[in-house]
């Protein structure tokens, strides 16, 4: 299965600087070329449970990967670093 926009994906690693961890769930909005020729990658709008808009991030595309039937969604607190 390939990326499609405006699915959800998750994330395959932490994102510290975001305050995100690898599992996350995000929208997937672009696809974006890298400016020198490396990695492809994507922008992701993120939304908390409620569906109110956290961020939006750009991200190489081996940071995401599709939702599998096999996962289950859970919940976490959003912990603001100080």
């Amino acid at each position: 299965m390939t990326l499609e926009l405006y699915r959800e994906v998750a994330l395959t690693r932490d994102l510290p600087e975001y305050e995100l961890r690898a599992g996350d769930i995000a929208t997937l909005v672009d696809f974006v070329s890298h400016p020198s020729g490396g990695e492809e990658g994507c922008v992701l709008e993120v939304f908390n449970a409620v569906g109110e808009s956290l961020t939006v991030i750009a991200v190489s595309l081996s940071t995401v990967e599709i939702l599998r039937p096999d996962e289950i969604l859970t919940v976490r607190s959003l912990v603001k670093a100080n």
